[in-house]
């Protein structure tokens, strides 16, 4: 299920109804934090990062043992969170356990309302990360969508010990798109840390970005009205 980016305010209705009717509890220690008002009275399961396998098994044997159980994943669950590995691993079950999937705020979504309406028509959503995904292959990505002219939103765009990745990324967009392309920066969205940053793909480098950011880089029609960052959809006004 998914709890949103990050604060109460983008949290769904559905998503805290599951959470309240869920007697175990289960995931990363950060997300974990985040919703600690929903979980009193509630058996809590927290690993950390690169534990995803682990937490999905600790899930599902908890559910075949009759417990009601919320595996949470930030943003929505089926963009970069646990709902596919969930089902992969739930076909080795026998019998098969029941799953709901519960969707949520995106990081892009929340990033975008923040912005303005940069997604406003056609968008990718690519992952910097190479720890699943082989660079090359995510390079063979971004020249596509670059190409494309899609406005894309970049998810882990830079780690501690992924600091490449994303200047590759800026360059391969900066041979398809002007300089001035409206861009921008979205950082612990929700939260009392939450920046926002609204620039273009010429400067887009010069702010702090971390794992706990998205970037945003728009399209040959993007544009900066009045200090927010709009994809015209095409509309005759």
């Amino acid at each position: 299920m998914g709890i949103g980016p990050g604060g109460a305010g983008d949290r769904t209705r559905r998503a805290e109804e599951a959470i309240a009717q869920s007697q175990v509890v289960i995931g990363y220690t950060r997300y974990m934090r985040l919703i600690e008002d929903l979980t009193p009275g509630k058996e809590t399961i927290s690993t950390g990062m690169t534990q995803e396998i682990g937490r999905c098994r600790i899930a599902l044997q908890r559910a075949l043992a009759g417990a009601t159980v919320a595996l949470v994943s930030s943003g929505d669950p089926g963009v970069y969170g646990m709902a596919g590995l969930a089902l992969e691993l739930s076909m080795d079950c026998d019998p098969k356990p029941a799953v709901e999937i519960v969707p949520g705020v995106t990081a892009a979504h929340a990033a975008a309302a923040r912005m303005g309406a940069p997604l406003m028509l056609d968008y990718a959503v690519i992952s910097l990360s190479d720890l699943l995904v082989p660079w090359d292959m995510i390079v063979r990505r971004l020249e596509a969508v670059a190409g494309a002219d899609l406005v894309t939103a970049l998810y882990n765009p830079r780690s501690k010990n992924r600091v490449h990745q994303l200047e590759e990324a800026v360059s391969i967009f900066r041979r398809y798109r002007a300089s001035e392309t409206p861009a921008g920066i979205g950082t612990a969205l929700g939260t009392e840390q939450e920046s926002i940053v609204i620039a273009d793909l010429g400067n887009i480098l010069s702010y702090p970005v971390d794992m706990r950011s998205v970037v945003l880089i728009g399209n040959s029609s993007s544009k900066l009205m009045n200090n927010w960052f709009l994809t015209p959809r095409g509309y005759s006004l």
